[in-house]
């Protein structure tokens, strides 16, 4: 069917995503309902996957199998975040902005340009005309996403099963997964979307390759932003006076899986520098428990 406004169907995604999010944002403003959030983020996602496959009509076997990545991503978050507001109750991130418009206005803008921005790969995919056979990058890819997909996966499962029971009541998640990282979550998430980039490498030329702006986002996004610090916040405000949870932390890395033996025995310079153990996390930590 070829091009929509631009051959890269970037303002298509562009117009697509921000009138989407701009009907739940008018939902949410109306009618003060906040569960719907987290599903109309990661719903756009799918829609974007169908869109520019089907638009470009071409479907070639390296846009379906990514466009297919990228469904089953959304569905699965959508469907796990939508359940567990459910369950849980309000959304606590929207507290100071219910009787707030411009902050919930700023937060629905912020959500279309995540959507956006991480999905350029795919879009970029989607929407070319090159399609060289299958190369070592795509397989590379596709194991990297399988990885992260199944960590993001699991360890959303586990952390839903441990504050679901009650004798975990005032307890932080440290089972499974969450015993090798702090957030292995996020860490599939990184990793499976650094996985569809890899595996678009093959198709892509000369600017193209500014998608790459799409898993650096994401990544920059969890690491500084509204991932990891406002988690590490909240846990050091509940149990930062406990030793246990101190220790935990000493010897948990915040990020990437890894043994707990491994990780305590390092130089915190090694872990600052290659295993995002910044400052910024232990800032609410006691001062006199930081650095030991």
């Amino acid at each position: 069917m070829g091009t929509v406004l631009d051959s890269h169907f970037l303002a298509l995604t562009a117009l697509v995503t921000i009138g989407y999010q701009f009907i739940f944002f008018i939902i949410t403003a109306l009618l003060k309902f906040d569960k719907i959030t987290d599903f109309a983020g990661s719903t756009n996602f799918i829609i974007l996957s169908i869109l520019t496959l089907v638009v470009k009509g071409d479907y070639h076997f390296r846009q379906v199998i990514l466009s297919l990545f990228a469904i089953i991503w959304g569905l699965r978050l959508a469907i796990f975040l939508l359940m567990r507001i459910l369950q849980w109750g309000e959304d606590r991130r929207f507290d100071e902005m219910r009787t707030n418009i411009g902050k919930l206005a700023v937060f629905w803008f912020f959500q279309a340009v995540w959507v956006w921005t991480v999905s350029l790969p795919l879009t970029i995919v989607n929407a070319s005309d090159r399609n060289p056979s299958i190369k070592a990058q795509d397989i590379i890819g596709w194991i990297i996403w399988i990885v992260g997909f199944l960590i993001e996966a699991f360890a959303d499962q586990e952390k839903l099963v441990f504050k679901n029971s009650q004798e975990n009541r005032g307890k932080w998640c440290n089972v499974g997964l969450w015993k090798i990282s702090r957030h292995p979550n996020y860490f599939g998430e990184i990793f499976l979307w650094w996985g569809i980039f890899v595996a678009a490498t093959p198709i892509l030329k000369g600017a193209e390759w500014l998608v790459i702006i799409g898993p650096v986002f994401l990544t920059l996004l969890l690491l500084f932003v509204s991932g990891i610090p406002l988690l590490e916040e909240s846990a050091d405000k509940k149990y930062g006076s406990r030793g246990d949870y101190q220790l935990y932390k000493r010897t948990t890395s915040p990020l990437i899986p890894l043994p707990r033996s491994v990780y305590g025995n390092l130089p915190p310079w090694v872990k600052m520098v290659f295993l995002f153990e910044f400052p910024l996390y232990s800032r609410n930590l006691p001062r006199d428990t930081v650095g030991n």
